[in-house]
């Protein structure tokens, strides 16, 4: 999850990489998204898998060990868009066999961590009304919480819980 736990600490207890060898690490591959803009997102390392969102809300499914892109989910934006401080998008979260993305036409995808394959798509707001998502879906349980963003307009703020497996929204 975004930030490692629900502390948000991002502290990893792993050991395998310290003091004394860290000068021994050497790059064996490199990833290029083709995106424009700034990359604000945290990846997520699960099961082998990176999972990397960037700007205009593209989401990669990386192989770790070889760096080859197993999948690319590229979300269709309309042309009016009004967002703040950019188009980035800071992460996915991940539960199970799903993988949540918000966005900034303000919904929230799931998406299947195998193929990348749509399983649904729920507004969360109305773009009209200057409302984007930008920041990771948090999930605790079978819920899946998303806030909104576009508070530098005149957007009245929420948070929103989701069913994690069918997108019903919960409560506001």
């Amino acid at each position: 999850m975004y930030g490692r736990d629900y502390t948000n600490q991002r502290f990893s207890p792993l050991a395998a990489v310290r003091r004394d060898n860290v000068s021994r690490l050497v790059p064996v591959w490199s990833f290029q998204t083709g995106v424009p803009d700034g990359l604000e997102s945290t990846p997520l390392f699960v099961d082998g898998v990176i999972y990397l969102t960037t700007a205009w809300d593209h989401v990669f499914a990386i192989d770790a060990r070889t760096g080859t892109q197993l999948w690319h989910y590229q979300r269709h934006l309309p042309r009016k868009l009004r967002y703040c401080c950019g188009p980035v998008n800071r992460g996915p979260a991940i539960a199970g066999s799903l993988l949540y993305l918000s966005t900034l036409d303000a919904h929230l995808v799931a998406m299947d961590t195998k193929t990348g394959r749509v399983r649904w798509d729920v507004p969360i707001g109305n773009v009209e009304d200057n409302v984007s998502a930008t920041s990771p879906p948090l999930v605790v349980g079978d819920r899946v919480l998303v806030g909104m963003a576009g508070g530098d307009f005149r957007s009245r703020g929420f948070i929103d819980a989701y069913q994690a497996e069918t997108g019903k929204r919960l409560w506001r």
